[in-house]
């Protein structure tokens, strides 16, 4: 299926990619200290530089940073995914060494990336060791950074890895509790040095982002998305639907000779379709419904929301509701994008 109409109502358009930002590397003799991480990464193929002073970068073009690390089953990609619905640019498991080039890219992309989220864990084994001297290395820099860190108890972690039935990343051909204890030895002195630890043994997922959300969120509240999409039911039900709204309830225009050729974004079409008896007041009581909905959905730490307006053919009655609906939802604060999936499939 073809979508044949998206387009923006509100909210600031994002970039889709990575940020396109290169840097060019600078050899140094008889370095040491906060100099191994970018000699050890130029060893593994990265272009480093010395300093974003070195390279004319100005100090308030420097991202914020946020390092999650932790347990291994504690929620460090819960977290992760939640920093990215409020904006962050994160990076998972990124070798210690490489942090302060993702820096250093992050200050040349002309503030389209101004905070990034690295994830590091047991994952990376020897690139870890390197972590200590990649903190120093951006302390000299006078980047802010923040280490979040995943705590969760033994028996907690026991129980998540045996109900995925994966082993955890240090056991070797040992026991999972062998894994855990390898690891909490490991972080001890990270998890030291954390400026925020969370012990998520008895969270749920959704008390986690909410917590992740009380220390990066701000006062706003988290950002509600929502995608407005038009369908005929004789193409099918969209898969990806949250909320479905059937219009076939109001006549339809396509039995109207002069309207046919048209579609629900024509003002003759729309007004049609809204001067038909109920039209208006269901629009105005859905609009209410779905005030309620945002707010529970916000609550649980749902982002992302596909509302599916339907008709029988998704060219009229569908598409001149979604055009009213998705006007209601921007006008309301929430990010609002339009999709008419099925027009011009007749």
């Amino acid at each position: 299926m073809t979508e044949h109409e998206t387009h923006p109502t509100a909210g600031p358009e994002r970039a889709a990619g990575e940020p396109a930002a290169q840097a060019s590397a600078q050899e140094t003799s008889g370095a040491t200290g906060a100099d191994q991480p970018r000699q050890e990464a130029q060893s593994n193929g990265a272009q480093v530089t010395n300093s974003a002073e070195a390279t004319g970068v100005p100090e308030a073009a420097i991202p914020e940073l946020v390092i999650i690390s932790g347990m291994s089953g504690a929620g460090r990609s819960t977290a992760a995914k939640c920093l990215e619905d409020l904006g962050w640019f994160v990076v998972d498991n990124l070798p210690p060494a490489l942090i302060p080039t993702m820096v250093e890219l992050g200050a040349r992309s002309q503030g389209n990336v101004a905070r990034i989220a690295v994830v590091v864990d047991v994952r990376g084994r020897r690139f870890f060791d390197n972590l200590r001297e990649s903190l120093a290395d951006l302390d000299t820099r006078g980047v802010t950074r923040r280490i979040v860190f995943l705590e969760s108890s033994d028996e907690a972690l026991v129980r998540r890895f045996e109900s995925v039935r994966r082993p955890h990343p240090l056991q070797g051909d040992g026991r999972i509790v062998d894994g855990i204890a390898a690891e909490r030895e490991l972080l001890r002195e990270l998890r030291g040095d954390a400026d925020l630890v969370i012990d998520t043994s008895s969270l749920n997922v959704h008390e986690l982002r909410a917590k992740m959300d009380a220390q990066f969120a701000g006062e706003e509240e988290p950002e509600l998305r929502a995608t407005v999409m038009s369908f005929g039911y004789k193409y099918g039900l969209p898969v990806d639907a949250d909320l479905v709204v059937d219009c076939r309830f109001l006549p339809n225009p396509h039995w109207v000779p002069e309207l046919r050729p048209f579609t629900g974004l024509n003002e003759e079409v729309s007004g049609y379709v809204f001067n038909q008896p109920g039209a208006k007041e269901f629009l105005d009581r859905y609009a209410e419904l779905l005030q309620l909905i945002a707010a529970g959905y916000r609550r649980e730490g749902k982002r992302y929301v596909t509302i599916a307006v339907g008709c029988t053919g998704g060219k009229h009655r569908s598409v001149a509701m979604s055009e009213k609906l998705a006007a209601r939802l921007a006008a309301e604060g929430v990010e609002t994008v339009v999709v008419h999936r099925d027009m011009g499939r007749e």
